[in-house]
């Protein structure tokens, strides 16, 4: 059975559900709950036993680590080592927030499941009241990966949670609907090696997954510094570095293929070469297009997800657009690509992985 909590505008300082929540933390149960990215369900990252109720309810593979969560700068130094300059820079400019930093991580804090073996850990603080709060209650650092169901479009409502995990987890706490619609960026540090060592370099960022905090908004935070977007399928058979490097994710239960050109009429134009073709063979066709060509496209679903003139409007709704694919039985999606500047790089990073990396380029 899972438990729902509401959170309501005039919650005083210890409302019934932060209380009820908070104790399941503790005592080895999942709680779902909101941040300012996309629900996440949360688990005590210490405890082993609870870590795997996670990977269970999500049918998550094991090899593919998880994101720590904290309520206070403070918590760091018992999980990671000390950050250097330059990650206490970025820690500065945009914690509480949408950034994930993977750090060497110490040794016996927390389940090995967590980091999926590897001796690193993704931290972040996340940007949003109720999660904060449960995190602070529970007195605990919090591992919580997306709380949907290995692959399933990320949940941006309570609502998604309850389709893909309702009966799985302890409890879903509903705090509406999330912010920016997409996970947090994840980047590694590389430092610098010391000034006169055999082949010096100057220190390099990884963003090994794109996603709320822009590369521009990164270099600009760390002026002098290589940012390099290194995000990709890694091999099969090595252990992803950060979530969302190595599986499909966030596809809807249709097949999707994406399409990607310079020329917006020849794309629009391919893609209702392609849907014109399914229906033919009578499949139901979907397309995910944008405020500006929706009007253009036939399917028996048009999705406008936003605007091209307003990327975050794109990201704020993408994953609820790609669920309303499921709600009408869409059995073959064409989806438009987008520009891959600011946010529009991780918005093109989750529509290359729910699309199982299947691009047409014209």
């Amino acid at each position: 059975m899972t438990t729902y909590w509401k959170v309501a505008a005039a919650d005083g300082p210890r409302p019934e559900w932060l209380q009820e929540a908070a104790q399941v933390l503790q005592e080895g149960g999942t709680v779902a709950f909101p941040t300012e990215t996309v629900y996440g369900l949360g688990a005590d990252a210490r405890q082993t036993a609870a870590v795997e109720q996670i990977f269970a309810a999500k049918g998550r593979p094991s090899d593919n680590p998880l994101i720590v969560h904290i309520a206070d700068r403070s918590q760091l130094e018992e999980l990671a080592a000390s950050p250097d300059e330059a990650v206490s820079r970025l820690l500065d400019a945009f914690w509480p927030g949408p950034l994930t930093v993977v750090l060497p991580v110490k040794p016996g804090v927390l389940s090995p499941l967590v980091t999926a073996g590897l001796s690193t850990v993704g931290v972040r603080m996340p940007d949003h009241p109720v999660a904060l709060r449960l995190i602070a209650a529970a007195d605990c650092p919090v591992a919580a990966p997306s709380a949907n169901r290995s692959g399933r479009p990320s949940p941006t409502q309570a609502s998604h949670v309850l389709e893909d995990l309702g009966g799985r987890i302890g409890g879903i706490v509903d705090g509406g609907p999330t912010g920016v619609g997409l996970e947090s960026t994840v980047v590694e540090y590389v430092p610098a090696a010391p000034e006169g060592e055999a082949g010096a370099r100057a220190g390099v960022l990884h963003i090994l997954r794109p996603g709320g905090v822009t590369a521009a908004q990164l270099r600009a935070a760390l002026p002098g510094v290589t940012v390099r977007e290194t995000a990709h399928r890694e091999d099969a058979a090595a252990a992803p570095r950060a979530p969302g490097m190595k599986y499909t994710h966030y596809a809807p239960r249709g097949v999707m293929t994406l399409v990607q050109g310079d020329a917006p009429e020849r794309v629009l134009a391919r893609i209702q070469r392609e849907l014109d073709a399914a229906r033919a063979r009578g499949e139901r066709t979907g397309v995910l297009t944008y405020r500006e060509h929706a009007g253009a496209l036939r399917a028996d679903h048009v999705v406008a997800c936003g605007s091209l003139g307003d990327l975050e409007s794109v990201a704020h709704g993408l994953y609820a657009a790609l669920r309303e694919f499921d709600e009408v039985g869409a059995d073959f999606i064409m989806a438009e690509a987008c520009l891959e500047e600011g946010i529009g790089a991780a918005i093109m990073n989750r529509l290359r992985k729910a699309a199982g990396d299947t691009v047409i380029r014209v």
